[in-house]
């Protein structure tokens, strides 16, 4: 039997799988580089939170049955996509934005730590558990969706794309969509709410991105992270032209 809300599920978690890979451009320049550049790593740690608080809201613990699967697990791949960026960016990261990263993933993770604690051991109905985790991911979500505020920001103080990728914009919104359609459709407040937010964001997002890609060659940076290669320069060719040995 046909069940919309199931199928919504699988697609939701196919552009959301999209959406975790969507970095690893980014980081492949990140590790190319040896430099996190201008990259904010705020995004990827509020996208852990959410993945996170997820993943253990889509368990049978706190849910009723299975009837959150897809949710959790395509949460489960947002955490392990989410804790390689954030170790990579670590990696590379000066020791100013390192201790960045750690004073907010402590934090994130001691609020997890205590929400799995007190959902499993205080909460003795599904309906407690869901308020409790579902109200944590509400803020997370809306927290994750927010963040590319930081990126748009950016974008029109630089007039340059370079450190907004397309397509991860492209997919927040698709995402945020899916799952806004498949709240609906299961009547979860907690995950309506905060994927609704997130559509509007990514559509802010994206007219940003068409807004000021006209204006991206005016910084003289590379234009997309996915044409850095084609289109830069090697060093040593500029630094002959008009210069000595």
């Amino acid at each position: 039997m046909f069940d919309l809300h199931v199928t919504t599920g699988i697609i939701g978690s196919v552009i959301c799988l999209l959406l975790y890979a969507a970095p690893i451009l980014t980081f492949k320049r990140v590790i190319r580089k040896g430099s996190v550049e201008e990259y904010s790593c705020i995004p990827y740690i509020l996208t852990l939170f959410s993945s996170l608080t997820y993943t253990w809201y889509g368990l049978p613990v706190v849910s009723s049955g299975w009837e959150n699967w897809t949710l959790s697990g395509i949460s489960s791949l947002g955490v392990l996509f989410e804790s390689t960026f954030i170790i990579i960016y670590t990696w590379f990261a000066p020791r100013g934005k390192k201790k960045l990263v750690v004073m907010m993933v402590s934090p994130i993770l001691t609020i997890f730590g205590m929400a799995v604690f007190f959902s499993s051991f205080s909460m003795h109905t599904h309906q407690m558990r869901k308020v409790f985790v579902g109200s944590i991911g509400l803020v997370a979500s809306v927290l994750m969706y927010g963040s590319p505020l930081i990126a748009v920001k950016q974008v029109v103080r630089t007039k340059s794309v370079e450190f907004m990728p397309f397509y991860l914009s492209l997919f927040s919104f698709l995402t945020s969509l899916l799952w806004m359609l498949y709240g609906i459709l299961g009547r979860d407040p907690f995950l309506t709410a905060p994927s609704a937010i997130g559509c509007l964001m990514g559509i802010l997002q994206l007219v940003a991105y068409c807004i000021y890609r006209k204006c991206k060659e005016a910084p003289k940076t590379n234009p997309d992270i996915e044409q850095a290669d084609v289109m830069k320069v090697p060093a040593s060719q500029e630094d002959t032209k008009g210069q000595k040995p």
